[in-house]
């Protein structure tokens, strides 16, 4: 369904003096995709996860550069074929309710993004409306604008939008943030029926608890690379995750040990060879610090790292 190859994300920055410095903020970023699944993007603030997001709509400003090889469905992902696919084939649940337009009222928002994805008036109504009752949002909402209704509320008219239509490919950015546990459990659930309906949803969240109830696969982002991407069943009492970024993160569950290590992720311009996690890292040896892992395939797991 989508395959990303080596996608890198650079913006210039200008400093004191007109001094101007490189940020990559997404690099060397390769993941896939398959039709009827979900994937869950995981990783803490700033790894690249909404970049990515944005990258993949077309949504990156102007002054966003970007390189490496996107396709969707066997063909490219080009800038024109992006602006045909998005909101149709390609719909986003994006992180902030400043997407909701203020000058529309909520139901107009979610009926016209039914009817931009192809459907007729009469289904796109009926859609609005199923996705009104599906998101606990009742009738009396569907006049109101957006100023009018609460922050867990617009999060939900955000679903409601992104899911009213046929798009084959569901990218949700933090879709559960601002609703309550009732809410988000089902908000998850309906991303889980799509994606038995056969479509693909892109999960992207820093909940990895919460993603392991939904996804067939986690990929895990670090400092704007993926680290590790492996199924479900390797988070599980006999399974095996393989990167200490991923073990890491697994073990500060609640449910597990409660731990986690010191240190910070580099900046968007540390151009420091090697391996992006090494200062972080307890496996780490000379040849981390050295030069960089390439991704590769490690039992059922795909995993950058020198060591797994």
């Amino acid at each position: 369904m989508l395959d990303i190859d080596n996608l890198r994300v650079e913006f210039t920055r200008y400093g004191r003096g007109g001094k101007r410095t490189t940020a990559r903020p997404v690099n060397d970023l390769t993941l896939d995709m398959r039709a009827g699944e979900i994937l869950a993007v995981i990783g803490s603030s700033g790894s690249g996860k909404s970049l990515l997001a944005h990258a993949l709509l077309g949504l990156l400003p102007a002054n966003a550069r970007i390189s490496g090889v996107m396709t969707y469905r066997d063909k490219a992902l080009t800038p024109k074929r992006i602006r045909k696919l998005r909101g149709r084939e390609i719909a986003l649940v994006p992180q902030s309710v400043a997407h909701l337009n203020p000058l529309v009222n909520v139901g107009r928002q979610v009926y016209r993004a039914a009817r931009l994805s192809g459907q007729c008036c009469q289904t796109a109504a009926t859609r609005r409306d199923e996705s009104f009752e599906r998101y606990n949002l009742r009738d009396t909402v569907r006049s109101m604008f957006p100023f009018q209704v609460s922050g867990g509320m617009a999060r939900r008219v955000l679903t409601a939008t992104a899911t009213a239509g046929d798009a084959r490919l569901l990218i949700a950015d933090e879709p559960t943030t601002g609703l309550d546990e009732e809410a988000a459990r089902s908000s998850l659930e309906y991303l889980r029926r799509l994606a038995d309906g056969g479509k693909s949803v892109m999960l992207i969240s820093h909940d990895l608890e919460a993603a392991l109830t939904v996804a067939d696969r986690v990929a895990v982002i670090y400092a704007g690379s993926v680290v590790e991407i492996a199924p479900v069943f390797q988070f599980r009492e006999n399974g095996h995750i393989r990167h200490p970024y991923t073990q890491a993160l697994w073990d500060a569950l609640p449910g597990r040990s409660f731990t986690h290590i010191p240190g910070n992720q580099p900046a968007e311009d540390d151009d420091r060879p090697g391996c992006s996690f090494a200062d972080r890292c307890p496996r780490v040896r000379k040849q981390c610090r050295e030069s960089a892992p390439e991704m590769r395939t490690v039992e059922a797991n795909r995993v950058r790292c020198h060591h797994a």
